[in-house]
């Protein structure tokens, strides 16, 4: 019998928010395809967790930061997808996938610069291009900002200045995307309590106190705060949004 699920791929889909978008995303009847950097295992776990959702999934490994790669990681990932999922191509694409990069402005390296540029927005633009050859029309590219392309703090101008770059992609991403229906939208999430920037916000109880106290719903930002939002966004109720930044931080600074 043929599977009619969609099929989303969500990069950086092993831990953090990667991992709550998977599972949320699976919640709503999708199978997922998710790629990790370096931890198998708990990859592993998600799809695991998944498959007790009753989704299918497979977990495959991609450096978002390396765009030579791509062209193979696509053609290896649909041979999968028609293989375990019985389909040919992909509905969502939720860019998550990236790393912190916390340095003032006078210290920031070239090579930290261009580091964070191929992960942040390089690898971004690519991996979205080379993945519409493979997805369907009418389907949707989830693109993950910040909060911090919006507010300012000392020490994320690299960070905080692709994030921003990125929420001007998605607009034109949006508007050449159109006549595929296919509608393109960023989630820009707030501090969350992850291992993310080293855990600080989950960690640092100064820090997570003072994010709570700039914040209007009064607390620093879970995971599960985030992955349902995204999840919204690679279903048909959301298929008239598009364009949009949507921001999640509980009323960080307004």
């Amino acid at each position: 019998m043929e599977n009619k699920s969609k099929i989303a791929l969500v990069t950086g889909g092993s831990r953090g928010l990667g991992r709550d978008m998977a599972i949320n995303i699976a919640k709503k009847g999708i199978d997922v395809v998710l790629t990790y950097h370096s931890n198998k295992k708990e990859a592993d776990e998600v799809v695991a967790e998944i498959k007790t959702i009753g989704q299918k999934a497979f977990a495959l490994q991609l450096d978002t930061r390396d765009v030579s790669s791509f062209d193979k990681f696509l053609e290896g990932m649909m041979g999968h997808i028609e293989k375990e999922m019985g389909s040919k191509n992909l509905d969502f694409l939720v860019n998550n996938a990236g790393t912190s990069l916390h340095q003032p402005f006078m210290e920031t390296t070239e090579d930290q610069f261009d580091d964070a540029v191929n992960i942040h927005f390089k690898g971004v633009f690519f991996l979205s291009q080379k993945a519409l050859n493979f997805m369907n029309d009418g389907g949707g590219i989830v693109n993950i900002s910040s909060g911090l392309a919006r507010f300012s703090f000392p020490g994320y101008s690299v960070y905080g200045a692709l994030k921003a770059g990125i929420e001007g992609l998605t607009r034109y991403m949006a508007k050449e995307l159109g006549a595929r229906r296919i509608n393109v939208n960023t989630v820009a999430p707030g501090a969350i309590e992850t291992d993310f920037g080293g855990g600080l916000t989950r960690d640092n109880k100064a820090f997570n106190t003072q994010v709570a106290n700039m914040t209007a719903l009064g607390r620093a930002g879970l995971p599960t705060d985030i992955g349902p939002v995204v999840a919204f966004l690679c279903t048909d109720d959301a298929k008239w949004i598009t364009a949009q930044r949507i921001e999640v931080s509980g009323g960080t600074l307004i």
